[in-house]
């Protein structure tokens, strides 16, 4: 977004939505007239997006009820839509792309038809093994993601991953997305799609500098306070991943709790005896590897276990899960936090953002 759109949204202003209908690589339309809807995305779920439109069913004399027709802008046969989301920065609109979804379904009902879309890795998920996948003795962890994926996603590894070979043996029977999270995890890694519908690979970090400051101001319309509930149950401090070496010796890698401000820290009042979150894979191979998968899924958990905070704001179509923000409120202030949940209303409404305090 442009410095002028970043100054626009942080108030009141005029927005706008346009999306595009895709299928097999041909463009079906270009101009989808969306009256309501919303997006939500949440890194918990294996498919992290969710889409839902309300569109009228006729508009300038076409009929957008896709009925039985399966080359149909909504019909839900591969049709993809790319989403723009435009803010209005003095009488011209600076459009800011959303990604692109899989239409999952669409339904007509009287003068509206409702569409529901999917972020793409639903390609990946509802494709499970019909047979099973068996790396072969040159596969490394990143051609056996693209084994897995592609063609449904192209695969884009982040160069600071280092890639190595899988182990002989391994064997998945019938989940697909499961198999390459199973990867993922061991290489210390997590997938996301880019707005360009390109699956990225990349080490899991919470690294980075803020893209936005948020205050808890009522006059400004946002609203921040903390969310849930404390328990023990399920509580760890540090995370210990097994492995196996190539004759059989069993392997571990332990990563403990370091952050100085975590209420779960290793030596510090929550209990000061190790708790371990234990964690197994055949794809580790060396204490190397043990260790930085320790470290990696001591992250991954963290995300759904570490203290909360809720947020309302105006809409800001510039943010997405995984966005360091920098939050001042409900006690805190200047509080680096990621973004792990987050609703984007398509029409004029509040934002919501679920953020995860660093």
């Amino acid at each position: 977004m442009s410095a002028t759109a970043l100054a626009v949204v942080q108030g009141s202003y005029t927005m706008s939505l346009r999306a595009e209908s895709w299928l097999d690589g041909q463009l079906l339309a270009d101009d989808i007239p969306i009256s309501d809807g919303g997006e939500s995305r949440d890194r918990s779920l294996s498919v992290p997006e969710q889409i839902s439109l309300t569109i009228p069913r006729r508009d300038r004399g076409f009929d957008w009820d896709p009925g039985t027709d399966p080359s149909h802008p909504l019909a839900a046969y591969g049709q993809m839509l790319r989403i723009d989301y435009g803010v209005d920065i003095g009488g011209t609109m600076e459009w800011v792309n959303r990604g692109w979804f899989l239409v999952t379904e669409s339904s007509s009902d009287g003068d509206t038809v409702s569409v529901n879309c999917a972020g793409l890795l639903a390609l990946v998920d509802e494709a499970k093994l019909a047979a099973p996948f068996q790396p072969s003795s040159t596969d490394t962890l990143a051609s056996v993601v693209r084994g897995l994926v592609e063609p449904a996603l192209t695969v884009m590894v982040d160069g600071t991953l280092v890639d190595r070979a899988v182990p002989l043996g391994m064997q998945w029977d019938s989940d697909r997305l499961g198999a390459v999270v199973e990867v993922l995890n061991a290489w210390g890694a997590a997938e996301r799609v880019t707005e360009d519908g390109f699956l990225m690979i990349e080490p899991v970090s919470d690294a980075g500098s803020p893209v936005l400051s948020i205050t808890d101001d009522r006059d400004t319309g946002t609203v921040v306070r903390w969310q849930g509930a404390t328990s023990r149950d399920g509580a760890f401090n540090c995370v210990v991943a097994q492995g196996e070496d190539s004759v059989g010796n069993q392997l571990q890698g332990v990563a403990y709790d370091a952050d100085g401000t975590s209420p779960y820290r290793f030596g510090g009042p929550f209990n000061p005896l190790p708790v371990p979150y234990l964690y197994q894979s055949s794809l580790l191979t060396t204490v190397a590897q043990c260790r930085t998968a320790a470290a990696a899924q001591l992250k991954l958990l963290r995300r759904q276990a570490f203290r909360k905070l809720q947020v309302t704001m105006v809409p800001h179509p510039g943010l997405v899960t995984g966005d360091i923000v920098s939050v001042t409120g409900a006690g805190l202030t200047n509080a680096r936090c990621a973004i792990e949940q987050l609703s984007l209303p398509y029409s004029p409404g509040e934002q919501s953002l679920t953020v995860r305090v660093l």
